[in-house]
């Protein structure tokens, strides 16, 4: 059993002799004060050499007056005869004028005789005197040594861990500081491009018009320069009366008066027209991100397996995308009236519940009730439809490429046909912003853009660009429109004007588009079975939805953050959680 305090053995040979004076043990609680003064007696319960004076108190004060004090020429032979001693000599922690002598092995407690009447009257008690003798030779010694002698192995083996995983914590942080840089340069580097782009547009634009005012200010100084000398010659005739002179001249310039130089030379300075800079939604989004990024969990095992591997656990920055799909349900689309399989070649949200889908085999068009899980409408159209918009005002718009003409039905009720667009070409994707129907068409292959009342407010010639146009979508700026090309396993980024301004490849035959909030594209692989997203950037894309059946169509729910999917030849119409 331990006992608190210090032994005689432990104070043999600890003072050195002679240290100040020449005596053999000097007085322990003098020491304290760094005086050496020659001990002259010995308190066996305190364990320490005492001189004269603090001999002399300690027979007077309360808490020690009862200790046993020995002469100093009699402390060797004690401490000799006592080393083994199985003497008591611990203060009881509670009552302090009591010696802990019992162990209760009930309650694994150690106390003095009052503790043990008070609270331990009906246990089987140790008494420590009988059993402490031989104990630094049992069994429990030797386990009990040995069990701390694995907790020192455990708390060595801890503190190689934790130096270990010190040096991982800087190597991971240095790691992580340098991605985030990286990824800021980046963005640096991107903005610079885009900026070095627009200024070279603004100097392109600013020089064109200076050439064309430039030309303008030269022909209105040859305009007045020969007015002032036709004006000149009339008055010089008239000075001289020369009638003959002056007629002809004034029958000359009647003529060069009604000239429309000043006319044309002001067109063509109505059309140099300044205006102001409009930053990119897109990117004016970007004011009102809160973060650069997010750090993936950092665990213990994790970092350790990754020292094993390819290092430390790095920052999980923005360009690292994680799938935005999760497979949900499906929704049997088919009908009682469907003679084909269902060919789900365009969707479209029409309020938080229904949708609208555009079924080619079978000729219709059919409404699903999201939250039912049915289809509540269903309307048979004389030719197949290909793509379907929603419009204001209780309206769609449905492009039948048989027909070369968009319907525009109303969805107030049932489904009924308000009236048709003919546009003699073959209509295949459609979308819609303020007012304006964007078709892609085939035969030839263009944007067609046009109000909702027919009228064509411009052509996109794509002749050059793609083989055969399929879907087309609208950037959430609406500054540029993105079409896929299935037959070419093409997708492709227009301006407004035409211009191609990025295209990817690496996507086989791409169906429907989507645009996410991010900017990046979901597209629609039909052989491929699969959904694929494509980076804003057009740089990158990676598979995020598996298990389709042809896709053709999707369409995305915000408010209940749902995409749905429809195929061709299959009846179900796939729910993935966005």
């Amino acid at each position: 059993m331990a006992v608190s305090g210090r032994k005689i053995s432990d104070f043999n040979g600890s003072i050195s002799v002679g240290s100040a004076e020449d005596f053999e043990h000097s007085c322990v609680p003098c020491l304290s004060d760094d005086q050496h003064v020659e001990a002259h007696g010995f308190c066996v319960d305190c364990q320490e050499y005492l001189c004269k004076n603090c001999l002399h108190c300690h027979k007077k004060t309360k808490a020690s007056k009862h200790h046993q004090l020995l002469d100093i020429h009699k402390v060797d032979k004690h401490a000799t005869t006592d080393q083994t001693s199985n003497i008591c000599t611990e203060k009881c922690p509670t009552h302090r004028n009591e010696v802990i002598k019992f162990f209760c092995p009930n309650h694994e407690e150690l106390g003095c005789t009052d503790c043990m009447t008070m609270k331990h009257k009906a246990c089987d008690l140790e008494y420590i005197p009988d059993k402490c003798t031989g104990i630094g030779d049992s069994e429990e010694y030797k386990e009990i040594m040995s069990n701390l002698e694995k907790k020192l192995e455990e708390a060595d083996g801890i503190s190689k861990k934790a130096k270990e995983r010190n040096k991982e914590i800087d190597t991971w942080h240095d790691e992580v500081m340098r991605d985030i840089k990286k990824f800021r340069k980046e963005i640096n580097d991107h903005l610079d491009t885009l900026q070095e782009k627009i200024e070279a547009d603004v100097a392109k634009r600013k020089s064109s018009d200076k050439q064309e005012v430039d030309a303008v200010l030269d022909a209105c100084a040859a305009l007045t320069s020969k007015t002032r000398k036709m004006r000149s010659n009339l008055i010089d005739f008239k000075a001289a009366n020369q009638n003959v002179d002056l007629f002809m001249a004034i029958k000359r310039t009647q003529l060069k008066v009604q000239s429309k130089e000043a006319m044309q030379a002001e067109i063509v300075l109505r059309k140099t027209k300044t205006g102001r800079f409009e930053c990119s939604k897109a990117l004016e989004n970007i004011l009102s991100i809160d973060s650069l990024g997010t750090l993936t969990e950092y665990s213990a095992s994790v970092a350790s397996a990754s020292k094993r591997s390819a290092g430390p656990t790095k920052l999980l920055t923005a360009p690292a995308r994680k799938s935005p799909l999760s497979a949900k349900e499906d929704i049997n689309v088919k009908t009682e009236t469907d003679s084909q399989p269902c060919v789900i070649s365009g969707c479209a949200l029409l309020s938080s519940d229904k949708l609208v889908l555009t079924d080619y085999n079978n000729k219709k068009l059919k409404v699903v009730n999201t939250s039912l899980k049915t289809v509540v409408d269903e309307k048979t159209l004389n030719a197949t439809p290909c793509d379907v918009i929603v419009l204001p005002e209780d309206q769609i718009a449905v492009t039948i490429p048989e027909s070369e003409e968009i319907l525009i039905m109303g969805t107030a009720g049932q489904l009924t046909t308000s009236r048709s667009i003919k546009i003699q070409r073959r209509c295949k994707g459609i979308t819609y912003h303020q007012d304006h129907l964007y078709v892609a068409c085939v035969l030839p292959n263009c944007i067609l853009i046009l109000d909702t009342k027919g009228n064509v407010k411009n052509i996109i010639s794509c002749q050059d660009q793609t083989d055969k146009l399929n879907y087309i979508e609208l950037s959430q700026d609406s500054q540029t429109f993105y079409i896929s090309n299935g037959l070419g396993n093409l997708v492709a980024k227009f301006t407004l004007e035409g211009e191609l301004s990025a295209k990817y490849s690496d996507i086989t035959t791409p169906r429907g588009l989507l645009v996410l909030n991010d900017g990046s594209l979901l597209v629609c692989s039909s052989v491929n079975n699969s959904i694929y997203r494509l980076e804003a950037n057009f740089k990158q894309s990676q598979q995020v939805g598996t298990g389709l059946f042809q896709p053709l169509s999707i369409c995305c729910n915000h408010e209940k953050s749902e995409v749905y999917v429809g195929g061709q030849g299959c009846n179900q119409l796939k729910v993935f959680s966005l």
